[in-house]
């Protein structure tokens, strides 16, 4: 049996920045959002919240408030690196802080095998005592983890779901048609929810849902439903932003909606700067188009 089943929308939380710290008063005020919306899970310390740039003493008081705000949701904390020793050495540090299990992206720069891969899950699920969640983004780390490594990998006990961000539908269709019992499929990317949900798809890790959470819960819960005509109908009224987060790095354009919604401010931590003006505006009209301004 799989230890954890995780289902539903899950946010990837951005980390607000004031004067080179994070801010933790406008954190915890994001996660009040979220609960209030009905998040179904979260996820702080992913990419989306420019974990490589914070330290650790920021990573165990970022998990520790999101613990305290999450109100018996799941927590899936970020812990993914490209060398399975700091992976799991990272893991071991964060786990008495919160995490109900942990998010462990495909080892970047390496470039490794398709077995490579395998050991290096197996490694991590078999060294630590909290679920291991597989996060495949070829974008991200130069190399794709194939449906026939993503399914031999789900048969570990320890190993319960995947969030895919190939954008490849034939290879995550494949995944979801043969993936044991207990082990969850999510979306990786926004804009393939309903079409990965209404394939079978357990859910999504959002970035959108750090603007318009209650929208997102109600997209995956018309899904979860089965009722396709009105999640069509929030898709299609949620498409622009999930293309518009998307027109530089994130999450350059997700903090500068937040930003002009009056939720943070618009701070990162290098290498990544403010986005062009263009894209301020850009995302301003986006949120005033979904009535958030």
């Amino acid at each position: 049996m799989k230890s954890l089943s995780l289902s539903g929308c899950g946010t990837a939380l951005v980390t607000p920045f004031r004067d080179g710290e994070v801010d933790y008063a406008a954190f915890s005020a994001l996660l009040d959002r979220q609960m209030a919306a009905g998040m179904h899970f979260l996820v702080p310390l992913g990419t989306t919240g420019e974990t490589p740039c914070l330290d650790e003493t920021e990573r165990i008081r970022i998990l520790e408030l999101t613990r305290e705000k999450s109100a018996g949701r799941p927590v899936v904390a970020g812990g993914g690196t490209n060398s399975p020793v700091q992976t799991i050495s990272g893991m071991k540090t964060l786990s008495p802080y919160g995490a109900d299990a942990f998010l462990v992206v495909v080892p970047y720069y390496n470039k490794p095998t398709q077995e490579g891969i395998y050991e290096y899950f197996l490694a991590v699920a078999d060294a630590v005592d909290k679920p291991v969640v597989m996060y495949n983004v070829p974008s991200r780390t130069g190399v794709n983890m194939t449906a026939e490594t993503a399914l031999r990998l789900a048969e570990h006990d320890n190993i319960v779901a995947v969030k895919e961000a190939s954008g490849n539908y034939a290879q995550i269709s494949e995944i979801i048609r043969n993936a044991p019992e207990g082990f969850s499929v999510l979306s990786g990317n926004d804009d393939e929810t309903l079409p990965l949900m209404a394939t079978g798809a357990a859910g999504v890790i959002s970035v959108a849902s750090n603007i318009a959470p209650a929208l997102m819960v109600s997209l995956v819960e018309a899904l979860q439903n089965n009722d396709i005509e009105k999640a069509r109908g929030l898709h299609h009224m949620l498409s622009p932003l999930f293309r518009n987060c998307f027109v530089e790095s994130n999450p350059i354009p997700v903090k500068a909606g937040m930003a002009a919604m009056g939720l943070m401010k618009e701070e990162y931590r290098l290498p990544l700067v403010p986005g062009s003006r263009r894209t301020y505006e850009l995302m301003q009209q986006t949120v005033a188009g979904l009535g958030l301004l």
